[in-house]
């Protein structure tokens, strides 16, 4: 098995233009790579746990790539960590098959990054909506890694959307060799983050 797992979910691939893109250019470019996409694997929603936990255990880093949902994730995304990330195997008592490897969340929105912001039209920055990732990663004892995120995924040109395919692959390199990778052309502006002092209080991981 691949040391790398990509966890995909989008419920309508044919309309995506984000989601899709990178999928292409994952199988295309990097073959090497584990990809479960879900909507193809489980189109009637179940799901074959033993199997997603194989594949999690061989790898070393764990992709979510998905378009955020009403501030969260597709239903089926859901559905696959509720099942697969079961009490006594990820976390809890006993449950130590996640620990020390990385979590990269792979996503895109509808709305640019000036909707993210105090006054915007959601009120508060990206971060803020992130939580429930962050914390699962915690939970599992995984290392929450910088996430890759495209806004707004339904008007950016080609160039632009070529430019997230590029840095999708070049942190999937990255981590193949073991190195650090780089999401200094993220498309969150830096001064949207949340102060680390709270973030750090708030017991989230600092690589966050």
């Amino acid at each position: 098995m691949s040391d790398i797992l990509v966890v995909a979910a989008h419920p309508q691939l044919e309309h995506s233009r984000v989601t899709r893109a990178l999928l292409k250019a994952l199988k295309k470019q990097r073959p090497d790579v584990a990809l479960h996409d879900l909507y193809a694997r489980y189109p009637d929603y179940y799901i074959d746990v033993d199997a997603e936990q194989a594949a999690l255990a061989a790898a070393r880093l764990v992709v979510w790539l998905h378009p955020t949902y009403w501030y969260s994730m597709p239903p089926l995304m859901k559905l696959w960590i509720d099942d697969v990330l079961a009490y006594g195997w990820a976390y809890g008592p006993g449950g130590t098959a996640l620990h020390g490897k990385g979590l990269w969340l792979v996503t895109s929105t509808g709305a640019g990054p000036e909707a993210y912001a105090a006054g915007g039209r959601h009120g508060h920055p990206f971060e803020t909506f992130l939580l429930p990732w962050q914390q699962t990663a915690m939970l599992t004892g995984m290392q929450a890694l910088e996430p890759l995120v495209h806004h707004g995924a339904h008007r950016s040109d080609d160039a632009a959307l070529q430019t997230h395919v590029e840095d999708f692959l070049r942190g999937l390199d990255a981590a193949r060799v073991g190195g650090e990778l780089d999401y200094s052309r993220c498309t969150v502006p830096g001064d949207e983050r949340p102060d680390q002092a709270a973030v750090e209080a708030a017991g989230v991981p600092s690589r966050l």
